[in-house]
C-alpha cells in the first residue's frame, strides 16, 4: 500500500500553538501525514519538533485553538493512553528498552504489564512477536537479552514492539543517529516496508541526505512556525539546510597545507588486539587531521589508546617528540590531550548538573583559593570567558546543562576541554545530535582553534565533515589506515565509494 493524496489523514494538525511560560514553542502549525506516508519532520534544535510529537501523543496540552485529527476523528483532547489505542507510536532516539530482557520480552511489553512474563510470555506472545519480526523480515533470536545485540537491532526492537501494539502512526526520532551506513540503509528498508503495509511513518532526522532519501514531503520548522511542507523530488541538502536554518549553507573545502608545521602528535605503528593495527599517523600544530571510516573500523578504539583509557600492545607515540605512554585520562590531561568523546550524554556531560560546573570539572584545580576552597569568583569568569568565546546560548550559568540544546550541550562540552588549555584535541564524532545550523558554528570554532595552533582529530563516519573540515582526511577500516586524502584531489562521492565499497 502506498500514500494516495485523496485517502483520509492519518494526521492532520490545524493552528498547533503551545507556550510555556512566556516562552511560545510553537505557533499557529499545521502539519499533515497521510495513511501510508514517509513524512519528514525538519528543524534545527529547538524548533519545536519535540513539542509537536509531545502533543500528538498526548504528552502536552496544546493551546486554545488547536486542532487535531486523526484518521479522520476530530479530538478535543488527546492523552498518552487515548494516543496509544488510536495506534500512534514514538520511537524516541533512547529507544526507551530493558537491555536485561529478551528480545520478546521488549517487543510483547507494554502487553505484559500485570502479568508473569518469564512465565507465561512463551504461551501467550511469542508466536505474535515471531509475527511482527515476519512482517519486518528481520531474523532475530527470541530468547536473545538485548543487551547484546547492536543498537540497529535495538531500532527493530522497538520499531517491532510498536506494531505489536496495532500502530498506525509512528514516530522515528534520529533512528539512525549511531549507525554505520550499512545498518542505516538495512533500517530505511524496514521504513519503506512499513510504508508498504500502510503505516504512517513521521521520520525526524538531522541527516539530510536521509530525509531526500526516504521521503516525498518534508515539514520544515523554525523557531516554533511552519516554514513549508516541501516536495523532496529535486529538494539539495543546501537548499534543505537553508529553509531550516533561514541562512545559505555553504559548504567547501576549507583544506591548508600544514606540512611545514611542527608535528604534535606522531604515533607509529600503534596496535592492540582485536581492535587496531600497525596505525602510524602525524598530526600537526594548527591542522586538522580527518579520520573517517564505518562504525567498527576502530577509531574510537584508537581514540581511547591515544588518551590512555586503554593500553595498546605494540608501538609508539610522541607528543611535541617526546615519547608518552599515558597510564590514564588524567595523565594525558595533564600532558596536554583532550578528548571529547561521541558519547556527550554519559560521558562528556553531567545532565543534572549545572552549565558552570560542567565547564570547569576538568580544571578545578586551577580555580582553588588561597585555602583550598573553589573561588566563586574565579570559577565564574572562567565559564563567562568561554561561554562568550564559544558563544554558547544559555539563560543563566547555574541552569542545569540538561536544559541546552544539543549544539550548545557541545560547545560546553569543548569549553570544557578547551580550559585544559590543551596542545592536541581529539573529536570523537562531535556533532551526533546537533542539527545542521550549530554544525555550521561547531566547524567554524574548530577551524579557528586550528588557525590559533591547536592540532586536532577529527574522528566522523560522515564524509562531508571531513572533506569540507579537515586539512587531511585518513580512511580506517578494520583496525588499519588504509588510504590517505587530499581534500582539495579528491571528491565526497569518490571518497565514500571506497569507504562503504
Amino acid at each position: 500500500m502506498t500514500s494516495d493524496p485523496d485517502t483520509v489523514p492519518a494526521l492532520k494538525l490545524r493552528n498547533v500553538s503551545k507556550t510555556f511560560g512566556g516562552v511560545q514553542a510553537l505557533q499557529s502549525v499545521d502539519f499533515e501525514v497521510r495513511a501510508g506516508e514517509v513524512h519528514c519532520l525538519a528543524g534545527e534544535n529547538g524548533c519545536g519538533k519535540s513539542t509537536l510529537i509531545k502533543i500528538v501523543t498526548g504528552v502536552y496540552t496544546p493551546d486554545l485553538g488547536t486542532e487535531i485529527e486523526m484518521f479522520g476523528r476530530s479530538l478535543a483532547s488527546i492523552s498518552p493512553t487515548k494516543a496509544r489505542a488510536l495506534g500512534i507510536a514514538v520511537i524516541w532516539q533512547d529507544l526507551a528498552l530493558f537491555p536485561h530482557m529478551t528480545v520478546a520480552e521488549n517487543i510483547a511489553f507494554d502487553e505484559m504489564v500485570g502479568v508473569m512474563p518469564r512465565l507465561s510470555l512463551g504461551n501467550r506472545y511469542k508466536g505474535r512477536v515471531q509475527a511482527v519480526l515476519d512482517r519486518l523480515n528481520v531474523p532475530l533470536d527470541l530468547d536473545t537479552r538485548l543487551g547484546d545485540l547492536p543498537i540497529a537491532q535495538r531500532q527493530i526492537v522497538a520499531i517491532a514492539r510498536a506494531l505489536l501494539g496495532d500502530a498506525r502512526l509512528v514516530f522515528m526520532d534520529e533512528p539512525t543517529s549511531s549507525l554505520t551506513q550499512s545498518e542505516t540503509d538495512a533500517l530505511l528498508d524496514v521504513v519503506r516496508a512499513l510504508s508498504l503495509q500502510g503505516i504512517a511513518v513521521v521520520f525526524v532526522s538531522h541527516r539530510l541526505a536521509e530525509v531526500i532519501d526516504i521521503s516525498k514531503r518534508v515539514t520544515v520548522l523554525r523557531d516554533g512556525k511552519l516554514v513549508g511542507v516541501f516536495p523532496t523530488e529535486g529538494m539539495t541538502q543546501s537548499r534543505l539546510g537553508e529553509l531550516m536554518t533561514g541562512a545559505l549553507l555553504e559548504q567547501s573545502v576549507s583544506a591548508q597545507d600544514r606540512s611545514a608545521a611542527e608535528p604534535v602528535l606522531e604515533v607509529h605503528g600503534l596496535s592492540r588486539h582485536g581492535e587496531f593495527q600497525e596505525v602510524s599517523l602525524t598530526i600537526r600544530r594548527g591542522e586538522v587531521l580527518g579520520l573517517t571510516g564505518l562504525i567498527g573500523a576502530g577509531r574510537t578504539e584508537l581514540a581511547h589508546a591515544l588518551i590512555g583509557m586503554c593500553q595498546p600492545d605494540a608501538g609508539e607515540t610522541r607528543l611535541e617528540g617526546a615519547p608518552v605512554r599515558f597510564s590514564s585520562i588524567r595523565d594525558s590531561i595533564a600532558r596536554g590531550v583532550a578528548y571529547v568523546s561521541e558519547d556527550r550524554l554519559s560521558l562528556g556531560l553531567i545532565q543534572p548538573q549545572s552549565i558552570s560546573d560542567n565547564t570547569v570539572i576538568s580544571v578545578l584545580d586551577r580555580i582553588l583559593d588561597g585555602l583550598g576552597l573553589l573561588s566563586s569568583r574565579r570559577q565564574s569568569e572562567l565559564v563567562r570567558h568561554w561561554i562568550d568565546e564559544l558563544a554558547v546560548k544559555i539563560g543563566r550559568p547555574e541552569d542545569a546543562v540538561s536544559t541546552l540544546s544539543g549544539g550548545n550541550q557541545q560547545r560546553v562540552v569543548l569549553a570544557k576541554w578547551l580550559a585544559t588549555e590543551p596542545r592536541l584535541l581529539i573529536l570523537d564524532s562531535p556533532t551526533v545530535g546537533v542539527d545542521v545550523g550549530a554544525r555550521v558554528g561547531i566547524f567554524r570554532i574548530v577551524r579557528r582553534l586550528a588557525d590559533k595552533g591547536l592540532a586536532i582529530l577529527l574522528i566522523s563516519d560522515e564524509v562531508t565533515e571531513v572533506m569540507f573540515n579537515a586539512d587531511r582526511v585518513l580512511h580506517m577500516a578494520d583496525g588499519r589506515i588504509v588510504g590517505e586524502y587530499d581534500p582539495h584531489a579528491t571528491s565526497v562521492p569518490d571518497l565514500e565509494a571506497r569507504i562503504y565499497a
